[in-house]
């Protein structure tokens, strides 16, 4: 690429395939982005249409590049406009809604004042692939500020509930932060007897980059230990429905019967229907 950039006016001594070679591999980010938009003009100033398309596709790989630039740095501006100072957490679950295994919560605070470093792809973790959740997982371990995972297993669950257990974690994840947040951002509800200031924000892991962050790092958390459980109790589909109710976990239960990381109360009127 930076050879055909010196050339800047003429690429007719490069042939397509060679032109395409480096045009597939470029990689867009901030530091490239003015580089590449003086190769996609090159490209679109050449007389061959194939050289054309190349120059087209590149334009629209920069736009959304751009576009996705924009949404991110608009999740962390929704942070930062809750508190000028101090450290902003975003705290979130997974796993409220399983049949079996734990009850996961993350709480991670973020470097909101550095808009020129942020996590370009965060989201709802539902929303993205597992490739992508767990590319995300390792940038953001690398870059938060400080992060805290919670856990509660079924047997509590069981005896305290999924509201007490969904609670108890909000606050464990947030208490285990290395740096005392000043502000809680937490996903769907308030968290109750709680001694931090704390505001709820509704699909708060779509809106807020704290939140989104810590939805992945859950999510990543807790399918790694439903897929490790599927290697000792394989005949409920753990690896791929992480606990849910799909047809193969149901099968599973009325075949072989629960396993010790069932939630029974959670399985009562479901036994009773197999």
């Amino acid at each position: 690429m930076e050879n055909l950039l010196k050339i800047k006016q003429d690429l007719t001594q490069y042939s397509f395939k060679v032109i395409k070679e480096s045009v597939d591999v470029v990689k867009i980010n901030k530091d490239s982005i003015k580089t590449l938009k003086l190769m996609e003009k090159i490209l679109l100033n050449d007389s061959r249409k194939n050289v054309i398309g190349l120059g087209s596709k590149l334009g629209k790989s920069i736009e959304k590049y751009i576009k996705e630039q924009k949404r991110v740095e608009s999740m962390y501006k929704f942070d930062k406009a809750f508190l000028e100072k101090g450290f902003i957490a975003g705290v979130d679950e997974v796993g409220r809604g399983p049949l079996a295994g734990p009850i996961v919560a993350c709480a991670v605070i973020l470097d909101l004042n550095d808009l020129g470093d942020i996590i370009l792809d965060i989201n709802d973790s539902k929303l993205l692939s597992r490739q992508k959740r767990e590319e995300l997982d390792k940038i953001i371990r690398k870059k938060a500020i400080s992060f805290c995972i919670a856990e509660i297993n079924n047997k509590i669950i069981d005896e305290k509930g999924i509201g007490y257990a969904n609670n108890k974690i909000f606050i464990d994840a947030c208490n285990g932060l290395s740096k005392k947040p000043d502000l809680v951002l937490s996903d769907g509800y308030l968290i109750k007897n709680f001694n931090i200031d704390n505001k709820h924000i509704i699909k708060g892991d779509r809106k807020s980059a704290s939140i989104a962050c810590a939805s992945i790092l859950a999510k990543v958390y807790r399918d790694n230990i439903m897929r490790n459980y599927h290697k000792k109790y394989p005949n409920y589909d753990f690896e791929n429905n992480v606990g849910y109710g799909t047809k193969n976990h149901l099968d599973g239960i009325k075949n072989h019967g629960i396993t010790p990381i069932h939630r029974k109360s959670f399985l009562k009127n479901i036994i009773n229907n197999l």
